[in-house]
Order: structure tokens, then sequence, then C-alpha cells
């Protein structure tokens, strides 16, 4: 080869080179700014999540507690996996209806024990029928008629001090209902902390007559401000099976905003209740 032609070719493959160099930057250029795309929509469904969430109280249909919003907590990541095993029991295609709300009778001035025994454990909840006893009377009932059996429990929030999983709606959509609603609120927290432990009635928006058949248990201290209802019915207190709450609530929720369905899945297989003592006046 005449040394002008190595020199040819020695300026080709520096021009290679050179076209080779440029073409990786353009491909990790355009795979930057995919990233940034792509971060920036995972921003705008965050939130629009949050301000669906905020939205979701206001409702009529719609069993709830309050927005996990009203505490400004930062958003969590959800799990990726479950802590639960897999859920076989299967929610009733039609769940049973009532014409009416069960007398407060039923409850008053006793105390009861629901045991629930869900796809992830066994949970024991003491019920104070003379402080709660219309909430009480329509939990026992709905109990002994195997409303809540097969019923998923359809929403976590895992927000810094808004810690709460919410079940008792058979369809899973936080709409259903036993065919009735009640009210008004009862025995709710005058200092508005719905402390660990808790379980109380969930209801819709702002209706202090709206609660029907969905509850919710407190795995954390919860500050729920009181609004024009006057807060929310706690009828009672879990007393075994805390740790089963808090594996499910271990687990995440799956939309990453703090409030979703759990990633645990989990339904309640069947409950009962016995009449556990007759409390003092």
């Amino acid at each position: 080869m005449t040394p002008k032609n190595r020199e040819r070719a020695y300026e080709k493959r520096r021009y290679e080179e050179w076209q080779g160099r440029l073409s990786a930057k353009q491909v990790r250029a355009q795979q930057i700014r995919q990233r940034l795309a792509i971060g920036g929509g995972a921003l705008i469904v965050v939130l629009v999540m949050v301000m669906a969430f905020l939205l979701m109280n206001e409702a009529d249909d719609d069993e709830s507690t309050p927005s996990a919003g009203s505490t400004t907590p930062a958003a969590t990541a959800s799990a990726a996996a479950s802590t639960c095993p897999p859920v076989e029991v299967k929610a009733p295609e039609s769940p049973k209806q009532f014409d009416k709300v069960p007398d407060k009778s039923l409850a008053a001035g006793k105390s009861w024990t629901l045991e629930m025994k869900t796809t992830c454990g066994d949970i024991t909840v003491e019920l104070d029928g003379k402080a709660a006893p219309q909430a009480v009377s329509s939990m026992i009932q709905l109990a002994r008629d195997g409303f809540y059996d097969g019923s998923p429990c359809h929403r976590l929030t895992t927000a810094e001090r808004f810690k709460v999983l919410q079940c008792g709606d058979p369809t899973g959509t936080g709409t259903g209902s036993p065919g009735y609603s009640y009210g008004p609120i009862e025995n709710a927290p005058e200092d508005q902390v719905y402390t660990e432990g808790t379980v109380a009635m969930a209801r819709a928006g702002g209706d202090g007559e709206s609660m029907g058949s969905q509850f919710f248990l407190v795995y954390g201290d919860t500050d729920i401000p009181d609004d024009a209802a006057g807060g929310y019915t706690v009828l009672g207190r879990i007393t075994e099976g805390l740790d089963v709450v808090k594996k499910i609530a271990e687990g995440g929720e799956d939309t990453g905003s703090g409030d979703g369905k759990p990633v645990s899945a989990v339904s309640i297989e069947t409950t009962g209740v016995a009449e556990l003592a007759e409390l003092a006046e």
C-alpha cells in the first residue's frame, strides 16, 4: 500500500470512529429524553390520582375514611410482592341485602367478640355495645348472617399518621352496602386521633347518616380531623391479630400514592360473634 493510500485508510478509520462515538451519544441522549418523559408522565399521573382522592369524599355512594391527603403525607411506593398467601375464597356474586337497620337494643350494654378468619390470618375484635350500640348491633347481625363472608378488604392507606385497612364491602368497590344506612355518629374520639388497634365505621363524605357495612382497622395512630358529620364511629378494638393487619400493610398499596388497594390481597373468609360480658353502667 502506498503512503498516500495508507493515509486515506487512516483518515477513513478516524471518520468511522468519530461517527460511532457520535451515534452512541445520540442514543444516550435519546434514552435520557425518554426517561425524563416517563418521569414527567408518572408525576402527572400521581398528581391526578391525588386530586381524585381528595375529591373522593364528595361522592355520596362511596363509604370511605377521609382523604390521606388531609394529612399532607409523602407518597409511598407500592411493594413488589405480596406478604400474604393467594386469595382462594370468592366474593358473593350478589351480596345479601336487608330491609332495615338492626335494632340497637341487640348490643346495648354488652361487649362482644367478633372473630374474623381472613386469608392472611385471624383477627379478633372486642366490640363495645355500650359506647356504640347501633354500630355494634349492625355488625353483630351482619356477621351472624354471613354478609362479610368472601368479602375483600379493598382499601389500604400508608401515609404518615394515616394508616388504615378498610373492609366490609362484598363488592370490593367501596360502594357496596347491606341495603340500609344508619346514623348518627357514635363514640368518635374527642381528640380526633384514632389510635392503633381502633376499629371504626366508614361512611360517605360528610354524611353522618351514611354508615352501612364498611369498617376500617387502624394499624398505626391516625389523625382524622372532624368534618361536618362529627368524626367516625368507634365500635371496638383489635385484641388479637394486629400483626396480621400490619403484615398486610407491609405489602404496600398498588398506586404508590399512599392510598389504594392492598398489594397483599386479603379477604374475610368467615366471621363469628359471641357475647363477652355485660358492661357496667
